[in-house]
């Protein structure tokens, strides 16, 4: 064989092999489910800081993801006081609205808290979170493939008894999202944001199989992926969160 071209073959080889290669990641979470705590809030509401950093907190707690996962859902019908929240979705507005019609909260507000899908108003008298009283949520596997681009992800579970129409959902979770507000009730403040939902997903289906592409996610940043499992009433069953590697 020509000389060059066997360097020329070498050489291929060797950059093959440098390739990067994206193992799988599982996310999963079997018995006691994590509380599951939600924060409706918005850049454009003067009493949404204190919450936002009421989560923020929760960075810092041994027990993230084991115990709790956290989700800020910025919502938009603030916009209209002079600041557009940069992260906030017309969908997670639609979202708390869907709380209210279908009881789990009793009025749309910021910042508004729902634990295990129940409304919490604890936060405004500085009370501790809930107890969490929920028994065996049954085993919820959720496995990532491909980290960079064309993520697939695929669920699935294994309830303790049978269950009809379950909704899967599928939270892309941002961290250290730094904002400077120039207008609105917050004019002049910078905020450092933490547990910021930036993409989410949701299907409802007879199985306990569900598959879901998502967004690709920018280097040199930190994020998590959430999973959990609601039933007909929005009741989370189980939820397995933890960072995308």
């Amino acid at each position: 064989m020509n000389c060059r071209i066997a360097q020329t073959l070498t050489l291929l080889g060797s950059l093959s092999l440098a390739l990067p290669t994206f193992a799988d990641q599982v996310f999963q979470h079997q018995g006691k489910p994590p509380q599951l705590i939600e924060l409706y809030t918005s850049e454009g509401c003067s009493s949404c800081p204190p919450a936002d950093q009421f989560l923020g907190n929760f960075l810092n707690n041994p027990n993230l993801w084991t115990d709790f996962v956290p989700l800020a859902f910025h919502v938009d019908y603030w916009d209209y006081l002079g600041w557009k929240d940069p992260f906030a979705q017309t969908k997670f507005k639609e979202q708390q609205y869907n709380y209210r019609r279908n009881g789990n909260i009793k009025s749309v507000y910021t910042p508004g808290w729902l634990v295990d899908g129940k409304e919490w108003r604890g936060f405004f008298q500085s009370r501790k979170l809930p107890t969490n009283t929920q028994k065996n949520g049954g085993l919820l596997q959720a496995t990532l493939s491909n980290k960079i681009k064309n993520q697939e992800l695929k669920v699935s579970y294994q309830p303790p008894q049978e269950q009809h129409k379950l909704t899967a959902h599928v939270a892309v979770i941002g961290f250290d999202q730094y904002s400077e507000v120039t207008a609105g009730e917050n004019r002049g403040r910078s905020f450092l944001h933490q547990f910021v939902v930036l993409h989410h997903q949701s299907k409802q289906q007879e199985s306990y199989d569900w598959q879901f592409t998502l967004p690709s996610l920018q280097e040199k940043q930190r994020y998590a992926l959430a999973v959990w499992i609601t039933t007909a009433n929005k009741a989370p069953l189980q939820a397995t969160a933890n960072w995308i590697e």
